[in-house]
């Protein structure tokens, strides 16, 4: 079981990581992938904040990767990743969710009615992903 939940962590993880570092690194092939908005579809304020984003993202999300490895490998730093890095992706999926919604609400465009209910799916899952390893991390650091 333990194998399955870091391979289904790592997949995941790596899904996101993977396609923040292509919107960082090139994004006009994210928005052909469906990764992200095309610059012309979305209001300039929001297109900065998701570049910034990307790119903090990039330097940052490889850390639930490792965790999922690290989990697939019984290593036993997994917990320390997890922690990090599930909290990482909280993070991230709580400011992606609630900067759309505000941005929304006061009239800027951030992306079609469809592109955003595939966004928020994939936010909600990565985020509860990451208060699932956050909580696997905690409880694996307190048990003897």
């Amino acid at each position: 079981m333990q194998v399955f939940w870091g391979i289904v962590v790592a997949a995941l993880s790596l899904l996101c990581w993977g396609g923040q570092a292509v919107v960082c690194f090139a994004p006009a092939i994210g928005a052909k992938l469906g990764l992200s908005e095309r610059e012309a579809d979305v209001a300039p304020t929001f297109w900065a904040d998701v570049r910034g984003e990307a790119r903090w993202d990039f330097l940052t999300l490889w850390t639930l990767v490792a965790a999922g490895v690290l989990i697939v490998i019984d290593h036993s730093a997994w917990p320390y990743f997890g922690l990090v890095g599930g909290s990482m992706y909280v993070y991230f999926a709580g400011r992606g969710i609630f900067t759309r919604v505000e941005m929304r609400r006061r009239g800027l465009r951030v992306g079609s009615a469809r592109s955003l209910k595939v966004v928020f799916t994939f936010l909600t899952i990565w985020g509860v992903t990451g208060l699932a390893v956050v909580t696997a991390s905690i409880a694996a650091m307190t048990t003897p």
